[in-house]
């Protein structure tokens, strides 16, 4: 059955929403459904208004939470807010923690200034409804120290704020733990899942939530055509069985530590870092074209990434990736580094 009318439930729907409750850290619950990881962050949004009466809220600059106007409100790339005209009203933004150092120093203190700025930011608006965040800055694969999350999280809630975790691109294995807020020592008020949920098959998003945080029964939080398609929610099940049964958790910490490991082995002038986090790898470059002359030095072999920040590599293959595969892929970079010159 592809369809299920927002009226109704349906079995597996249900079985999805019981398993992400038990999968979830700190008793998050809750579960609605969304067709996509945008419309989970629009639901986030509106749940963070029915629940504390604000509308204000705190996000990064150079973070990404989808396309539509409320999510490139909260989002903070120029590329999709540049001349889009008025954007919602209370969309405060800090800078982000991959470049806490450029604003508060390099003495090795910066993300505990970060940190105390936004609890600043908090108090002095005084109705801040929710801090929405990626725990790892996606494109570039940029993680904060483990202590800055927790001390935002005490932040939230000494001044009434809730904290929105976004992992649509980073949960469900993708950083070694199945979600990466497990490696943050903190837990969020709520977080939103979406694309590998559906296996890479079928468009699926969730936001998971606290129970108490079940406050907007009266109101049409998602209302999405396709919000709870009991084929996605079967592919989501299916994906959820994949991860299980195959362990897929220790495979991407363990090829994660091998891939990193050879590209470390990578000699060039070009090269400033490597980073990654299970199957979540980055290598940042010195400059954009050299990125781009690598990204179609590679292309023209047949691998194929992002490019993060203009800088960045982001190397993220799936977790089902055959140990030749991820050989071969890294093998072809290598190559383009020779041709670099």
């Amino acid at each position: 059955m592809p369809f299920s009318p927002r009226r109704y439930a349906n079995r597996t729907a249900i079985a999805l929403a019981e398993r992400l409750g038990r999968l979830a850290p700190g008793g998050l619950t809750k579960v609605l459904f969304a067709p996509g990881g945008t419309s989970g962050i629009g639901m986030a949004l509106k749940l963070a208004r029915a629940a504390t009466g604000r509308h204000k809220t705190v996000s990064m600059w150079d973070a990404f939470h989808g396309a539509s106007l409320d999510a490139i409100s909260v989002g903070g790339e120029a590329i999709f807010r540049r001349d889009a005209g008025p954007l919602l009203p209370g969309t405060e933004h800090v800078p982000p923690p991959a470049l806490a150092a450029r604003f508060f120093g390099t003495d090795g203190r910066a993300h505990e200034r970060l940190a105390d700025y936004i609890d600043y930011v908090l108090e002095i608006q005084g109705d801040v409804g929710a801090v929405i965040a990626e725990p790892v800055r996606w494109t570039t694969i940029e993680a904060p120290p483990r202590g800055f999350w927790p001390r935002v999280r005490a932040s939230c809630d000494r001044h009434g704020a809730l904290l929105i975790f976004d992992e649509i691109p980073s949960g469900l294995g993708r950083t070694g733990t199945m979600f990466a807020c497990e490696q943050s020592g903190c837990v969020p008020d709520m977080l939103v899942l979406g694309k590998g949920l559906g296996g890479g098959i079928v468009p699926m998003a969730a936001l998971l939530a606290r129970a108490d945080l079940d406050v907007a029964a009266d109101r049409a939080l998602g209302h999405y055509t396709h919000e709870k398609s009991p084929v996605g929610c079967a592919a989501a099940l299916a994906t959820l069985d994949v991860i299980e049964e195959d362990g897929l958790l220790p495979r991407s910490r363990e090829l994660g530590a091998r891939a990193l490991a050879r590209l470390t082995a990578i000699t060039h002038p070009a090269i400033r870092g490597v980073r990654g986090m299970g199957l979540s790898l980055a290598m940042d470059v010195a400059d954009e074209t050299t990125a781009d002359r690598l990204l179609y030095a590679c292309l023209e072999r047949g691998l194929s990434f992002k490019v993060g920040g203009g800088t960045v590599l982001t190397l993220c293959p799936p977790l089902t990736i055959a140990e030749g595969e991820l050989d071969d892929a890294i093998d072809i970079l290598a190559a383009a580094f020779r041709v670099l010159g």
